[in-house]
Formats: structure tokens, C-alpha cells, sequence
């Protein structure tokens, strides 16, 4: 099993910057890839972008695509994602999740078998 637990959500202001982390823990030699989603009320869990973990490639939704970026360090276990410029419509529950190998399009919450808690990023005007 793998365990993810995401981390620096919080309340900001429209045009900040926000890093999240996610840590991740137990069979982590099974991680072929982990991603950032996020949910709005109301709406369904929107993927964000996706980062190979040994190798360190990555993909981008073409709507973050410039403003946000995903990166990690395999030695700590930790992903993380960088969000500048921070919008109001940015509001939402950031989760971080694992892919295997083969395991489907990246973009689809289908391809990821683990999930972490989610993190609350809440932008104010």
C-alpha cells in the first residue's frame, strides 16, 4: 500500500503564490507516477498535471500549463506543486494521487489507484 498526505493549503490572496506537498509512504518502489487533481463544489475532480516519479517528466493540463508546476523529490518522497499567480476560480480541494505503470491516461482519476486526504486552498479577493 501507499499512503499520500498533502500539506500547505491554507487561505490566500488573489496574485499569491502557494507550494503544496505530498508525502508519500510505504511501497513507494510502486509509484510510477504521481499527480495533482483538484475539486471545486460542485464540480468534478479536475486534473491538474503529473509527474513521473524516478524519471521526473511531466504533463500539464493545458489550464495550468505556465502557472503552476509540479515537481518532486524521490529521495524525500515528496511531490510537490508550485501555484503562482493564484486566481479566485483556483479555489478548491488539491489532491495528490499515485499511478502505475500502464495503469490508463494520466488525465482520468481512474489511473490512480491511491489518494491522499486532500488539501483546502481557498483564494480571497
Amino acid at each position: 500500500q501507499v499512503q499520500l498526505v498533502e500539506s500547505g493549503g491554507g487561505l490566500v490572496q488573489a496574485g499569491d503564490s502557494v507550494r503544496l506537498s505530498c508525502e508519500v509512504s510505504g511501497q513507494t518502489s510502486r509509484v510510477y507516477a504521481i499527480a495533482w487533481f483538484r475539486q471545486s463544489p460542485g464540480k468534478e475532480r479536475e486534473f491538474v498535471a503529473d509527474i513521473n516519479w524516478l524519471a521526473g517528466s511531466t504533463f500539464y493540463s493545458e489550464s495550468f500549463q505556465g502557472r503552476f508546476t509540479i515537481s518532486r523529490d524521490h529521495l524525500k518522497n515528496i511531490a510537490y506543486l508550485q501555484m503562482n499567480s493564484l486566481k479566485l476560480e483556483d479555489t478548491a480541494v488539491y489532491y495528490c494521487a499515485t499511478r502505475a505503470y500502464g495503469s490508463g491516461p494520466l488525465t482520468t482519476t481512474r489511473a490512480y489507484g491511491h489518494w491522499g486526504q486532500g488539501t483546502q486552498v481557498t483564494v480571497s479577493s
